[in-house]
């Protein structure tokens, strides 16, 4: 990956810097990652990375200088992270239409703090898929 700084301010500039670092790292990581996929130690089961993987942590993540460098541990963070609750999907969120469930994990970052990730269960596959991550707390 090309080295780029990571603005650290809230503009909107630096939060399109930001979306477009993620959604670069995304793409990346897919070419290196074929299968599209890492197995979690803790659920001891695949998560997948699909499109709204993309598009929900690039929109979220991005607003946060912390949580877009947590982005970038993407592999720590899919293996690692532990299941801390299940939550119903959102009524009315198109994106979380074909999930039946979400669940929230956390993973805890050196020099970021706590990260969170919301991992969606479709509805008949129980396909798992990540859908969010961002940070919840910094050190």
């Amino acid at each position: 990956m090309k080295k780029t700084l990571i603005p650290m301010d809230n503009s909107t500039e630096s939060i399109r810097v930001r979306e477009r670092i993620i959604r670069d790292f995304y793409r990346e990581w897919k070419e290196k990652n074929p299968s599209q996929r890492k197995y979690n130690l803790a659920l001891k089961d695949y998560i997948n990375i699909r499109m709204v993987s993309i598009v929900e942590t690039s929109e979220h993540a991005a607003k946060s200088f912390l949580s877009t460098l947590a982005v970038l541990q993407l592999d720590a963070i899919l293996s690692g992270a532990k299941k801390v609750a299940i939550r119903k999907v959102k009524e009315g969120n198109k994106n979380q239409k074909p999930f039946e469930a979400m669940m929230i994990m956390e993973y805890d970052l050196s020099f970021i703090g706590k990260v969170k990730m919301t991992v969606g269960v479709r509805r008949r596959t129980k396909e798992k898929v990540q859908y969010c991550i961002t940070t919840i707390s910094s050190l």
